[in-house]
């Protein structure tokens, strides 16, 4: 298997292959030109954003900029999505949000996983982990999600909040680490 094979596959693999680095690098070439066109530009924010990222649902999908990603093609967003300013998504591993989302300002998605011991750390080998946000979901700002999450539709999320675990459906959450503190 190719590392990018074994990181797409949620196995160890070395965050410094060359491969992995080239996409990486060319991806931030995007990320860059995206980040200097007009706000005002939506057709060519959108058409930069379908090269991008993995899959974009249909109607108006907006990020405001700056956004942030690393290899882009792992993420894909739902019908009538929108995230607002300072959007970051490590999408090492697969990144799925449903449709109608909102994303406040400042909001991170974590996959990428390291190892807690620094002697494995520093031989730069990681794994990755996906991240699903079902439908009718509203992420508030601040917010930052951890590898492996899953979020349920019908959910909001309190500003400020970091998730390290699942959130059901039909349930507003907050806090940190972030806990169910209502059921709708």
């Amino acid at each position: 298997m190719t590392e990018k094979e074994k990181m797409l596959s949620g196995q160890i693999y070395s965050a410094v292959d060359k491969q992995l680095l080239e996409e990486l690098y060319a991806t931030k070439e995007v990320v860059q030109r995206y980040n200097s066109l007009s706000p005002l530009d939506n057709a060519g924010r959108l058409e930069l954003l379908k090269g991008l990222l993995g899959h974009i649902g249909d109607d108006a999908v907006i990020i405001n900029q700056p956004f942030y990603c690393d290899y882009g093609k792992q993420i894909s967003v739902g019908k009538r999505f929108f995230a607002n300013f300072h959007f970051t998504v490590l999408d090492e591993a697969p990144v799925t949000i449903g449709d109608d989302c909102f994303i406040g300002p400042n909001v991170s998605i974590y996959t990428a996983c390291h190892s807690t011991d620094p002697i494995e750390r520093n031989t730069r080998q990681e794994w990755a982990e996906p991240v699903t946000i079902g439908n009718n979901v509203w992420i508030g700002g601040s917010v930052t999600i951890l590898p492996g999450v899953t979020i349920g539709d019908n959910v909001t999320i309190g500003a400020g909040s970091v998730v390290t675990k699942d959130i059901p459906s039909g349930t507003v959450a907050v806090g940190n680490p972030c806990r169910v503190i209502k059921v709708l």
